[in-house]
């Protein structure tokens, strides 16, 4: 496998891009060739601070720069399928914030254009590349919690301002969207030890006030082909910040403190006839193991579990639990002009 760093353009100044791919990059040895941003001057900005090498004046010029191999899309949700499709159309490989889509169609729609041009293509569930994540997969694995029972995931936070994009349909907003996907995703990926995928059973939810057809929370009851159940729960105006996942087995059972950001909290608690323990699995930050993952994928062809497959599975379960719900999938963002394809440097 090639070890010739990426070659990275972020589109979007967004708070997340660094921590999510600013550190990584730096820690890991990858190139941030270029930023593009609505504003120029705060594209210019966030270069500087970040040690972007140049600024372009749009997301298409960034898209279209040749000596981009790769792009990271974390801008708002609605905008993700969009810019996703023009960067495959122009020959990139993709690292997109989750979801990869506003919906169902478009999640189908960048798995296919993804295949036919042959790019790499990963979704930003991160947290899945923790090493507390995949200890807490191992716990099943080697049969020290039995045979899966049951799950609880639950992904709260306390309110971002209203004007904030999280709360915008046409944005495709909503607390299912920015927060609940990740409650879902964690139950999708004990596929291995609930004899498949989860299936919706049953979803209710409460509308944002004054924001209408926008999900203010969440929560769905899922049912493993195998028999156990759980509940994905999510809430984008909380009194407190929960990020806790609890898995119950036939054995025991085990409890992640903050599964989605596991680098902050590394407890990973169990509880077996044996007693209790508590292990800590590392603070390097889980968007560094997902960048290490990316690269391997782009430079070797390495299979990741969240790829353009997953996030059409992903998608459909997300469009499910809205429906189930009273709420709509989310709408499509208009879609964008893609530059001109070209090879990559």
């Amino acid at each position: 496998m090639s070890t010739e760093p990426l070659r990275i353009g972020v589109l979007g100044a967004a708070r997340i891009a660094g921590r999510a791919i600013v550190d990584p990059a730096r820690i890991t040895g990858h190139r941030l060739v270029a930023v593009a941003a609505r504003d120029r001057g705060r594209a210019e900005e966030f270069a500087a601070a970040n040690g972007v090498e140049r600024v372009h004046d749009s997301y298409a010029d960034l898209i279209a720069d040749p000596e981009i191999e790769a792009i990271y899309n974390p801008l708002a949700n609605g905008l993700h399928g969009p810019w996703n499709l023009a960067a495959i159309a122009a020959g990139k490989h993709v690292l997109t914030e989750k979801p990869s889509a506003s919906n169902l169609e478009e999640a189908i729609e960048v798995r296919d254009a993804a295949a036919k041009a042959g790019v790499a293509f990963m979704e930003a569930f991160h947290n899945l590349y923790h090493p507390v994540v995949r200890r807490l997969h191992e716990l099943l694995e080697t049969g020290e919690l039995g045979e899966l029972r049951h799950v609880e995931a639950t992904v709260n936070i306390p309110a971002p301002p209203d004007t904030d994009p999280r709360w915008s349909l046409e944005l495709a907003g909503g607390a299912m969207m920015d927060l609940g996907c990740y409650a879902l995703h964690a139950h999708r990926a004990l596929a291995p030890w609930g004899g498949g995928a989860p299936r919706l059973a049953a979803a209710r939810g409460g509308e944002r006030a004054g924001m209408p057809g926008v999900d203010e929370w969440i929560e769905a009851d899922l049912v493993f082909p195998g028999g156990a159940t759980g509940t994905a729960r999510c809430n984008m105006d909380s009194a407190t910040e929960d990020m806790s996942m609890r898995v119950v087995g036939s054995l025991g059972e085990a409890t992640v403190a903050n599964f989605v950001l596991p680098h902050l909290d590394d407890r990973l608690t169990v509880r077996t006839a044996d007693g209790e323990r508590v292990e800590e699995l590392g603070r390097r930050t889980s968007y560094t193991y997902q960048l290490e993952a990316f690269a391997s994928l782009v430079r070797g062809g390495t299979r990741v579990a969240t790829d353009a497959d997953d996030a059409v599975e992903s998608m459909r379960l997300i469009d499910d639990v809205y429906r189930a719900a009273g709420f709509e999938p989310r709408p499509r963002t208009a879609a964008v002009t893609p530059p001109a394809a070209g090879p990559s440097a």
